[in-house]
C-alpha cells in the first residue's frame, strides 16, 4: 500500500494570502502551498503593500494593508505591476481587489493569460467607481486600472464561465465605501463550492456578509450559505458590509484536487493508495471525487488514519461534472480503464482554462487508445484496449492538470512521455516525487 500526504489547498492558499494581506495587523498562515501560482499571489500582494515573512518553522507571517491596496501614484511614471503569470485565480481575484484599492495598476500575465476573458467581472465593475481599460484585446488581459476605492451599491455577475469573478467582488467588498450588493445574473452557474471557499475565509477573516435567496414571489430570506449546494442565477445575492478583514492564525487544509490523482492510482493501479491531510467534510467542490469513484464502483474506505481507496474494476457513468470541473482530467484518465461508456458533461467553460481542457484530454485519452467524441460541453468515453508495453508521447498542454492526469496511464503498463512534466510546478511541485511510491 502507498501513503501519500495530500499538498495544502491551491484554493484556500490564495484566499488566504489575500485576506491576510487586506487585514488590519499580523496574521500566521500554516500549512500554505508553495506554488508558481500561489507565488504569483504573494508577489501581486506585496506589490500593493502587504510584507511577507516566511518563519523557520514553514509559516509565513503577513502584515496586512488595512483594507487599502495601494497602486501608483496617477501622476508617477509607471503603475504598479501585477503580474499574475499564468494563474487565472490570482488575476480574477486580484483585478477586483486592485478596483478596490487606490492608485493606478497594471495587470499582466503569461502563455494562455492573454486569451482567457475577464470582460464579465470588468463589466461588473465599471458602475462602481474604477477605470479599466484593456490593453491589447478586448475583454482579456492586460489591463489598466486607475482605482478611487469601489462606492458600494449594487452590482451584477454571471457565474457562467467562472465562479472567480463572484470570488473576486466578495473579497474587493467589504473594502467598498458603502453597503455592496451583489446579485448573480445569466442562466447557470459553475464551481459553486469555489465561492463557499471564499465564504468561509471570509468568515474566518471576521467579515460579516449575508446571503439572501427568493422563494417565489416572497421577500429575500437569510440563507445558511453552508448549506447551499447551487445558486440560482436571479433568485440568490450577497449582502456586504463594509468591514475590516481581522488578522488570524490560519492553517491551511489538504487538497482534494491534487490527491484526485493519487485516489484514482488507487482504484487503476494494483495497490490501495492511502491520501493523508484530507477533510472528509470540506467545502472544496473535489471533494466529490469519492462521490464519482464510488459511482464507478470504486472500493473506498474513509478512517481517521486517510482516505484508501483500493483496486476496483470501475464501470462507465454518466456525470455531470460543472461543481467540479478541475477533477475532468483525472476521471476522464480513470474512465479509460473502466467497463462501458463514460459522459462528461456540464463543463463548457473548461475550453477556457490554462488549455482547452476538453479538446486536450480527449487528445490524451486517444492517445491512451480509448476512442473519444468531444461535444460542445463534455465528452464521451469509450474505453478500449490501452496501448501497455509501448511507448508513448503525451502533451501536457503547458497545463499541469493534463501532465498529473497523464501519469494515470503508467498504471497500465504504458511508458508516458510527457513534454513538459516541470509544468506541475504551478499546483504540485513535488507531484512527481510524491508520483514516485506509486507502484507502476
Amino acid at each position: 500500500m502507498a501513503t501519500v500526504a495530500a499538498p495544502p489547498s491551491k484554493s484556500f492558499s490564495h484566499r488566504a494570502v489575500i485576506a491576510a494581506a487586506l487585514a488590519r495587523g499580523t496574521s500566521r498562515l500554516t500549512g500554505l502551498l508553495d506554488s508558481q501560482d500561489i507565488t504569483r499571489t504573494r508577489t501581486c500582494m506585496a506589490a500593493m503593500g502587504a510584507d511577507f515573512h516566511p518563519q523557520s518553522d514553514g509559516s509565513l507571517i503577513v502584515s496586512g494593508v488595512a483594507g487599502r491596496p495601494q497602486g501608483a501614484d496617477p501622476e508617477g511614471d509607471a503603475p504598479a505591476l501585477l503580474d499574475v503569470g499564468e494563474s487565472g485565480t490570482t488575476c480574477r481575484l486580484l483585478v477586483a481587489v486592485a478596483a478596490a484599492g487606490t492608485g493606478v495598476f497594471e495587470v499582466r500575465g503569461e502563455g494562455r493569460m492573454h486569451d482567457r476573458p475577464i470582460g464579465e467581472l470588468v463589466r461588473a465593475l465599471l458602475p462602481l467607481g474604477v477605470e479599466i481599460l484593456y490593453l491589447e484585446k478586448s475583454g482579456c488581459p492586460p489591463l489598466h486600472i486607475a482605482a478611487r476605492g469601489l462606492r458600494g451599491g449594487e452590482a451584477a455577475i454571471s457565474l457562467e464561465d467562472s465562479s472567480q469573478y463572484l470570488s473576486g467582488l466578495l473579497l474587493a467588498a467589504p473594502m467598498a465605501a458603502a453597503p455592496l450588493t451583489i446579485n448573480i445574473s445569466g442562466q447557470k452557474t459553475v464551481s459553486w463550492p469555489y465561492v463557499a471557499i471564499t465564504l468561509s475565509m471570509l468568515a474566518d477573516f471576521g467579515v460579516p456578509f449575508a446571503v439572501e435567496t427568493l422563494e417565489g414571489d416572497e421577500a429575500w430570506k437569510k440563507a445558511d450559505w453552508r448549506a447551499l449546494t447551487d445558486v440560482v442565477p436571479g433568485r440568490t445575492r450577497f449582502v456586504m458590509q463594509p468591514a475590516p478583514y481581522t488578522p488570524r492564525e490560519h492553517v491551511v487544509e489538504g487538497d482534494w484536487s491534487s490527491a484526485s490523482y493519487f485516489l484514482a492510482a488507487g482504484a487503476v493501479g494494483r495497490e490501495p493508495v492511502t491520501v493523508t491531510g484530507l477533510r472528509p467534510d470540506s467545502l472544496q467542490g473535489d471533494r466529490a471525487i469519492l462521490d464519482i469513484l464510488a459511482a464507478m464502483d470504486a472500493r473506498i474506505d474513509v478512517s481517521p488514519e486517510g482516505v484508501t481507496v483500493l483496486p476496483s474494476g470501475l464501470s462507465g457513468r454518466e456525470l455531470d461534472m460543472g461543481r467540479c470541473p478541475d477533477l475532468v482530467p483525472t476521471v476522464a484518465a480513470a474512465a479509460c480503464f473502466a467497463s462501458g461508456e463514460t459522459v462528461i458533461r456540464n463543463v463548457a467553460h473548461l475550453r477556457l482554462k490554462e488549455s482547452d481542457r476538453i479538446e486536450a484530454v480527449a487528445e490524451n485519452c486517444t492517445q491512451a487508445g480509448a476512442v473519444v467524441t468531444t461535444t460542445a460541453d463534455g465528452m464521451r468515453i469509450r474505453p478500449k484496449a490501452l496501448r501497455t508495453d509501448q511507448r508513448v508521447e503525451f502533451s501536457s498542454f503547458n497545463d499541469h492538470r493534463l501532465a498529473m492526469s497523464a501519469a494515470l496511464f503508467e498504471l497500465a503498463g504504458i511508458d508516458v512521455v510527457l513534454d513538459n512534466p516541470g509544468c506541475v510546478a504551478k499546483s504540485f511541485p513535488t507531484f512527481w516525487e510524491k508520483w514516485a511510491t506509486i507502484e507502476k
